[in-house]
């Protein structure tokens, strides 16, 4: 759920039926563990999880109609943008991409692509950032240079050292 006031979007939460990856430091949800695609990366701290997608930012529009919230959003590593309407009792998902589970919030910042040598050779990729606490998290694959890395491009790496598992693991 997104709770927002006239002036500051606080941070959004995945549902807490769904096993989920969060800030070590802040607890702020960064990931949902459907999207997972590999625990066998190396980042600069130690051992990092390949995601499909996470949490990132709103798009900038937000109208009010009457009681609700409109806001268009986007999932990245989704191609297409939805609309959601934010009430205070609950949220109504109006586009079909939108499903409990990959609700997008305000949780993880994204830099400006670079160009950086890494194990699997050079890539583009971009910082991410957990936007409560700005912590680094990891980064994310722009481009590959090199044929056989580009199943990485538009993915994430969030770095262990960063991250914790919350809601729903047995």
């Amino acid at each position: 759920m997104v709770k927002m006031t006239r002036s500051k979007t606080f941070q959004a939460y995945l549902p807490s039926c769904h096993r989920t990856y969060s800030c070590i430091h802040c607890r702020a949800h960064l990931a949902n563990h459907d999207e997972l695609i590999s625990k066998s990366f190396q980042g600069s701290q130690g051992r990092a999880y390949l995601f499909n997608s996470v949490c990132v930012g709103w798009r900038k529009r937000v109208n009010r109609r009457q009681q609700h919230l409109l806001k268009d959003l986007r999932l990245e590593g989704r191609p297409s943008w939805g609309r959601v309407f934010i009430s205070c009792k609950r949220t109504i998902y109006h586009s079909p991409q939108l499903v409990p589970g990959h609700i997008p919030g305000v949780n993880v910042g994204c830099g400006p692509a670079e160009e950086r040598v890494l194990l699997t050779g050079l890539h583009a990729v971009a910082d991410i950032y957990c936007e409560n606490c700005k912590t680094t998290l990891g980064w994310k694959y722009e481009h590959a240079f090199e044929s056989s890395q580009k199943y990485k491009e538009g993915k994430y790496i969030i770095e262990l050292a960063h991250m914790i598992k919350d809601n729903g693991w047995d």
